[in-house]
């Protein structure tokens, strides 16, 4: 023991370091082998985003930097194609995502384990350090804080967004850096912490830079000295903030570039002067496990910081060592932070203009860091509280606790039993810091087991209320995935597109390496999903899912081969796991490729290539419909320059309906059905039978969603991404002449409104017809990478127009015939060139836009830093 003791105190500030590095890893680390967490067990990580969108990234990361570099830039993984920029700088900068390259794809849930504690541990150090670099606490009080930190409600409801846990880690940092510039006049620290959050991740380092200024300005304003050094302060940090924006340049501008095609579309421009919930109703969340899944979509901001904290940050505002000057400073602050996370200007502010879908006040781990850091200013080891001090606070936090109990039921979160324990939790904190004597081993192991075990106990109680996907379904999935995807592209080198018609996640093509027709990314170019729902596919500001085509849409998009599951039944696979999206008769129209008996793989003899020869009258398309498969067929007409092509789809009428325990109705679409009993089920059935081999097609609109109704087609699931928001298009029959097809829709709810419920006949023949002109002079590729393609193209006849399946960006170049040339945007998404009659050689190559100008700046900012400092020296 006096050995230990002796080794403490020679390396105390490492110990400490350590601790507070350790702790936090520790207990979460226990807390997922319980859960039993890859690699302790079959549970894992992955949940929500995390798991629906997160883990795919990871998977493409690893990918990219392993085994193709080419698609950092450019992927035509991200739905019919997109660039990554944004998804770089916003999913996978963190330094902590190196650690996936250590850990096969199968085995990503263990990697994404690793990472989660390593950043748990990495904010209990970084504020750790911040409290012994700034001697607030250079001791082991520090421990305190820093679990408090590490484990506060906000990390703990919010793990699951690893991307944004960099930011809890570096803000520590940062706040020192903004120290020692105010305090010695040194930049250095503030420059290069504040560099590295921008170019982690920027859309945290927006909040952070919003919340440095607040802080600076009380810094800067409670220690005022004298006119002449608040403007060399003042000028330090907007030369220092500007110094870190121009370093990150390299990132920051081309982000920019890919936001204003995504993200800044939905930008926000109505304001409402109003309070988005009762403001006291915050006060629920600084009681432990104050947190489920019904937070997630929409909740309040969580604040949990332990009672201890809590209590001291109260005690700040009480203390006569700090000057009456910055304790009213810091109550405004305090004051606008809390205003800022439920009134719904400032609310919109902070998030960039934009309403978060889903974990709303993203910000508030700012409020939590500003409240802990008060109490770490207030409770020194020499504070004892005065009497009236302790009836203050008391008073205040009894009640608090009164208007929390008292309105119990407007918290679902939060039991009885919860309110107990946090006021029982307080009581002791309470106790703790009235102690006068706080110099002791003793006190301060005691005040650190009460933290740890308080911290601990709302992150059991928080956690226990999400479910999570096991590792075995995760891997079962991907493997299965794989080995469907893998057969054909190892077979097929050419250029083509590939789409399952089962989905574990949108960005299934990303984990799988295949080009697709899906992704859910925050940064979605706006003219995907729009062009997306004009085809009667699903959609959203975040996501795309290619579940619905047609032989129409997989030919012109150049989807070559088809993964359908026949059965559901796979034994290595449970239900939860992957998700039938689509129903294609349609599907046999093409070539059996593979087949094992649960999973067949179809080749399109239709799919065109990723260019083709077509009219000019598609460089005027415009639509003028909100119907599908008008749009199509439109789109189909104006490639090919027939008219009658515009005809390929014709409504069809079903031979009988029966309606059971609903409201007879002789005109369908559009019909409101309406239960006769609400307490019977009510059932409307439809029946025709096809006179011709053709494609029969159903269009719905975005009310026949699984919410309102259950559909089934002739007795089995018809199969369908439950989220649209626009009208899709359903494949009933193919190739069925003669035999009756039953459509059944039960509904859920007492009355169902059948909008845009219409059937469609679509003409085949005419279609192959058409489409053998497209096919005469298609774009040869003789190279492609997820970033250029290389290709001859033969134009003759009136075909001038190279249409394109490429999105159009500003950042393809594009070369015929060693020239560079402009394309022009069709159909609002695509490039297309116009070309003339002969053999040409076309290229397409894909460079960030803004890119070389952020490469520019930021080595002129990073020259800046070499060559000031010493030209000042020599002044």
């Amino acid at each position: 023991m006096k050995t230990i003791r002796q080794f403490v105190r020679r390396h105390h500030t490492a110990t400490v370091l350590w601790l507070s590095f350790l702790l936090p890893m520790l207990i979460m680390g226990s807390y997922f082998a319980y859960r039993h967490m890859a690699p302790f067990g079959n549970s894992s990580l992955l949940t929500v985003d995390l798991g629906q969108q997160y883990v795919d990234f990871f998977a493409y990361f690893r990918h990219s930097l392993l085994h193709d570099p080419s698609g950092i830039f450019y992927t035509f993984q991200k739905a019919l194609g997109g660039e990554m920029f944004g998804i770089w700088t916003y999913y996978l900068l963190s330094p902590f995502n190196l650690i996936l390259l250590l850990f096969p794809d199968k085995f990503l849930p263990s990697a994404i384990f690793l990472m989660t504690v390593l950043k748990y541990g990495a904010a209990g150090l970084s504020f750790a350090w911040l409290l012994m670099k700034s001697k607030l606490h250079p001791g082991f009080s520090a421990l305190i804080f820093s679990t408090s930190y590490a484990l506060m409600g906000w990390m703990i409801a919010n793990q699951l967004n690893l991307m944004w846990l960099d930011a809890v880690i570096i803000l520590p940092l940062i706040i020192w850096g903004l120290l020692k510039l105010v305090s010695v006049g040194q930049i250095r620290t503030y420059v290069i912490w504040l560099t590295a959050l921008l170019i982690i991740n920027y859309y945290m380092a927006y909040m952070v830079c919003l919340f440095t200024g607040l802080f600076f300005l009380w810094l800067w304003l409670s220690r005022w000295k004298s006119w002449a050094t608040a403007r060399r302060q003042l000028g330090r940090f907007v030369m220092g903030s500007l110094l870190s924006a121009g370093i990150a340049a390299v990132t920051l501008l081309p982000t920019i570039a890919s936001l204003i095609s995504s993200k800044a579309q939905y930008t926000q421009t109505n304001w409402h002067f109003k309070f988005e919930y009762f403001p006291p109703k915050m006060l629920a969340k600084f009681f432990l496990g104050s947190f489920n899944f019904n937070q997630m979509p929409k909740g309040t901001p969580n604040l949990f910081i332990g009672s201890i904290v809590l209590l001291g940050c109260l005690f700040f505002f009480t203390q006569a060592r700090h000057s009456v000057k910055t304790r009213w400073l810091a109550a405004a602050m305090t004051l606008m932070l809390l205003v800022s996370a439920c009134f719904e200007p400032l609310d919109l502010i902070w998030h960039a203009m934009q309403f978060p879908i889903w974990y709303p006040y993203r910000f508030s781990f700012v409020i939590s860091f500003w409240l802990i850091w008060l109490a770490a200013n207030a409770l020194q080891r020499d504070f004892v509280p005065k009497l009236w001090q302790i009836g203050l606070v008391g008073a205040i936090i009894l009640a608090g606790v009164a208007y929390v109990w008292f309105n119990l039921k407007q918290f679902s979160f939060l039991t009885q039993n919860q309110v107990l324990i946090g006021v029982l939790f307080l009581v002791a904190a309470m106790c703790l810091i009235a102690l006068p004597d706080k110099a002791s081993w003793v006190y301060q192991i005691a005040v650190i087991s009460f933290v740890v075990i308080e911290m601990t106990s709302n992150a059991v109680s928080s956690l226990n209320h999400i479910s999570y996907v096991t590792q075995s379904d995760y891997q079962s999935y991907y493997q299965i995935m794989t080995k469907q995807t893998h057969r054909v592209t190892d077979s097929d080198k050419s250029w083509y597109r590939l789409t399952p018609t089962f989905m574990r996640t949108k960005n299934d093509p990303m984990s799988g390496q295949f080009n697709g027709g899906s992704v859910f990314s925050s940064t979605l170019e706006k003219d995907m999903p729009t062009f997306m729902g004009n085809i009667g596919q699903p959609d959203g500001d975040g996501f795309v899912a290619y579940t619905n085509g047609t032989l129409l849409t997989d030919a012109l998009l150049n989807f070559k081969y088809l993964i359908n599951q026949q059965s559901t039944n796979n034994p290595t696979l449970s239900q939860s796991a992957v998700q039938s999206v689509s129903t294609r008769q349609d599907l046999n129209s093409y070539r059996t490729k593979t087949t094992d008996g649960t999973i067949t793989t179809f080749q399109n003899p239709n799919a065109l290539s990723l260019g083709f020869m077509a009219s000019n009258q598609v460089l005027a398309l415009h639509n003028t419909t909100k119907d599908p498969t008008q749009y199509q067929a439109n789109l189909f007409a104006a490639l090919t320059g027939q008219q009658k092509d515009q005809h390929l789809f014709t409504a069809a009428n079903f031979d009988r309906v029966v309606f059971q325990n609903i409201k007879q109705q002789t005109k369908l679409t559009g019909a409101f059905l309406q239960k006769s009993n609400f307490i019977k089920p009510g059932v409307i059935t439809f029946y025709f039978t096809p006179k011709t081999n053709d494609a029969y097609y159903l269009t719905l609109g975005s009310n026949l969603n699984d919410d309102n109704v259950t559909m089934t087609l002739n007795d089995h699931t018809l199969s369908q991404y439950p989220t649209y928001r626009h009208t899709i298009v359903v494949n009933l029959a193919n190739h069925q002449k003669g035999q009756q097809i039953k459509l059944q829709l039960t509904l859920k709810k007492s009355s169902l409104w059948l909008q845009n419920f219409t059937l469609y006949q679509f003409n085949n023949a005419q279609f192959e017809s058409s489409l053998t002109q497209l096919k005469s002079s298609q774009l040869k590729n003789k190279r492609h990478t997820q970033r250029s393609i290389q290709g001859t193209v033969n134009v003759k006849g009136s075909k001038r127009t190279l249409m394109t399946t490429i999105p159009y960006s500003s950042g393809w170049h594009v070369k015929v015939d060693g020239r560079s040339v402009q394309p022009v945007k069709v159909a609002g998404t695509f490039m297309a060139l116009k070309l003339t009659p002969g053999h040409h050689n076309i290229s397409f190559s894909y460079w960030p836009p803004l890119f070389n100008l952020g490469l520019l700046i930021s080595a002129l900012s990073l020259l800046a830093c070499y060559v000031v400092p010493r030209w000042r020296r020599r002044q």
